[in-house]
């Protein structure tokens, strides 16, 4: 446990690693391709290694090199393991190798943490099975563990729901273009519910892209892929993550101080670089930089904020709409109870033992500001939550954060990091 002591923040400039969703695809698409990637500011944490050891079960050589993995692509060929591939409660992982498996050697199995196998994935397989695949649940109830048996997958017409996660859509697209013909057309994806989260589905398609794969879509509702096409090998930067940033830029919304996090900029693909324009809709100034993006707090007004496309900040709006006058709506997040936590239900709980108010809606959080008092904050496990909160420290005394090593899932600096905020 670390308990986060008010102190005057100065102004500052801070640094966060690169994007763990980025560094993810890119681990993928390098694995992928026809000879070795380089892949700097590459994310080092717990669940990017998970993919890296993941893709090294797998036959794929991985050079790990300070922050840059140097990554020998092998054009879709996977080998076979006999051993259960262990994802941990990365969602990612265990979402986007399920369908590289497809076009692997022989049986897979994919295990997690006792949380991961609680997580929904049955409708990426059901999209796997319509595309050839022999896959199913271990367990016959639509999660983790998941067997997949490699070598079958066609390209051709299928759907897919993607109201529980986008990242059934990111891990059909990364596989397709190397799937066997089956019609001349290639694989069309038609989306039938969703996505939730669409800006994770522009972030594949642009890594994609930058491999060299062509992509034909229709906004979010279809999308259509050559097989035979080839990731072209090469030398790749991963951006900063707009989710680290977050937590920095909701530190100065509620200390009232300029925090600028460097080399974000507006036309990211991450949905959470638009945090920082919520955050001026509660009060604060926002100058978009070609170095960064700095946040200026001010007085905080609630606002009604639409964070379909911008989940992982949930949390952390709600901490900063605890110190603003008036009520927040978050809306259109119901598949955060999915996730590492159920994370409105985790929020809620911890608000309230800040004597904040909150209530639960089919779809999102009520939070009512107020003057939060300290509290020692339970993480679930969950790195969201943790770093989140952690903010609110900076403003009230005597906020402990339990079990704070759990942000080694995204960000294992971050307490460094955050110590940096103090003037």
């Amino acid at each position: 446990m670390i308990e986060i002591k008010p102190q005057k923040i100065g102004n500052c400039e801070i640094s966060v690693p690169g994007s763990k969703s980025y560094t993810h695809r890119i681990l993928i698409a390098s694995a992928l391709s026809d000879g070795i990637c380089s892949i700097d500011n590459a994310l080092k944490s717990e669940d990017t290694l998970i993919t890296v050891s993941a893709l090294q079960q797998m036959g794929i050589k991985i050079d790990p090199l300070d922050n840059r993995f140097i990554v020998h692509g092998a054009n879709g060929e996977f080998k076979h393991t006999k051993e259960p591939v262990f994802l941990g409660n990365s969602g990612t992982s265990m979402r986007l190798m399920t369908a590289l498996a497809s076009l692997g050697k022989g049986r897979y199995v994919f295990t997690g943490t006792k949380r991961m196998k609680e997580r929904p994935i049955q409708d990426l397989l059901d999209a796997l099975i319509q595309m050839g695949a022999s896959t199913h649940s271990v367990n016959n109830n639509g999660c983790p563990p998941v067997a997949i048996k490699g070598g079958d997958l066609k390209s051709g017409k299928i759907s897919i729901n993607c109201e529980t996660s986008s990242q059934y859509l990111s891990a059909i697209l990364l596989t397709a273009p190397l799937t066997k013909p089956f019609f001349k057309q290639g694989l069309e994806i038609n989306v039938t519910k969703g996505p939730v989260s669409r800006p994770y589905i522009d972030m594949t398609v642009d890594v994609m892209e930058k491999f060299g794969i062509d992509i034909t879509r229709d906004e979010y509702n279809y999308f259509k892929i050559q097989q035979g096409q080839k990731y072209k090998a090469g030398s790749y930067l991963v951006e900063p993550d707009c989710s680290q940033a977050g937590y920095f830029w909701g530190a100065a919304a509620i200390t009232g101080a300029h925090i600028k996090v460097k080399g974000i900029t507006k036309d990211s693909h991450q949905g959470d670089v638009n945090f920082a324009r919520l955050l001026e809709e509660m009060g604060c100034k926002v100058l978009y930089e070609k170095d960064g993006i700095s946040i200026t707090g001010g007085p905080l007004s609630g606002i009604e904020a639409d964070m379909a496309d911008m989940p992982d900040m949930v949390p952390t709006l709600a901490v900063v709409s605890a110190f603003a006058k008036g009520t927040t709506i978050i809306k259109n997040v119901r598949h955060l109870k999915l996730k590492e936590s159920d994370r409105l239900t985790s929020v809620a709980n911890e608000l309230s033992k800040m004597s904040i108010e909150s209530s639960i809606t089919d779809t999102g959080l009520i939070i009512k500001g107020g003057i939060p008092h300290g509290a020692e904050i339970s993480t679930y496990k969950d790195h969201r939550i943790a770093m989140s909160f952690a903010i609110a420290g900076l403003k009230v005394p005597g906020i402990f954060i339990k079990d704070e090593k759990c942000v080694e899932k995204s960000f294992p600096d971050f307490w460094n990091v955050f110590s940096g905020l103090y003037d």
